[in-house]
Formats: structure tokens, sequence, C-alpha cells
């Protein structure tokens, strides 16, 4: 596997476990829980899902031939609540995915050289990919923190437990 390739396999690689995060948090959610706000200052589930949806429709629809914030894209109401329902947050979450990955699914080793725009900065596509590599873990950690305030003793770590560090590479040794 040559090196173009392999990036592009790790960005695939890396993309999934953060969607698989948020999949993961959002199982052990109520329905109301989307819509739970810590403060007035801070975003919901359901807007941060929003905002994420939106994102990844706006920078991976035409990827290699349009600006990356596309004119259609309201950003500014993807910040505001829109009253969806766990159905339609879970639906929109997926599409955004789905395009997301498709688009960089679908790229070769040569597009890695080109330049792509975003608000008309240019970009090659691997900063670009790095990029959203950035950007969407940020805000899955967002939906794992809330997540986990939300559901307190109740919560199923996504990770390693505290205090099972060595347990766990103990068991990763094992493993190989």
């Amino acid at each position: 596997m040559n090196s173009g390739t392999e990036f592009l396999a790790g960005a695939v690689k890396r993309l999934k476990y953060y969607k698989e995060l948020g999949d993961k948090t959002f199982a052990q959610l109520s329905d109301n829980d989307f819509h739970y706000q810590p403060n007035d200052a801070s975003n919901s589930m359901a807007v941060i899902i929003q905002h994420m949806a939106g994102n990844m429709l706006s920078r991976w629809t035409d990827f290699l031939t349009s600006d990356g914030e596309k004119e259609w894209r309201n950003r500014d109401i993807e910040f505001e609540e829109q009253n969806m329902n766990r159905q339609q947050l879970m639906a929109y979450w997926e599409k955004g995915w789905a395009c997301c990955l498709d688009a960089i699914g679908s790229l070769s080793e040569d597009d890695l050289t080109k330049t792509i725009y975003i608000r008309s900065e240019g970009l090659s596509v691997v900063d670009a990919i790095n990029r959203q590599l950035a950007h969407y873990p940020y805000h899955v950690g967002q939906l794992v923190y809330i997540g986990r305030m939300i559901r307190d003793n109740d919560w199923q770590n996504l990770s390693i437990p505290k205090g099972q560090s060595d347990q766990f590479n103990q068991q990763m040794k094992a493993n190989k």
C-alpha cells in the first residue's frame, strides 16, 4: 500500500471510530437527552449534531469541484434548536457521515495533490481532510462529555475505564 492510499484508509478508519463513539453515546440516551443544554452558553447534543451534519454536507458535497462552504448552507441556523426528534437527528447524523465517508472513499492518491477551497481559501486535499479530522473529534468529544454528564453513574464507558489501564495493556499483549 502506498503512502497516499494508506493516508486515505487511515483517515476513513479514524473518522469511523469517532462516528462510532457518537453512536455509542447516543445509544445510552433517552430522546429528551438530545436537547439537554448544560447552560445558556452551551450547545445541546441536538445542536452539535445539526452543526456537524451541516458542516459535513457542505464540506464533502462536490468536494473536489466546489467551495466547501456551500451557498445553500446556513451555519448560523445550525446553532439554533430546530426541535428535531431523535429519529430526525439520527437521520441527519447518518446523512452527514455518509457524505463525508463516501467522498473520502472515492478519492484516489492522485487527488491528494489537488487544491480545494473552503470559504475561498485554497487547501491541499490532505490539509482539508486533516482539518476535518481535527474538527469532528472535537465535537464528538463534546457529545461524549454531555452524554456522560447526563448518564452520570449509569454511563457505560467507551474506552478504558478508570483504574483499568494495566489490565487493558496486559490483555492487549496477551492478544498479540
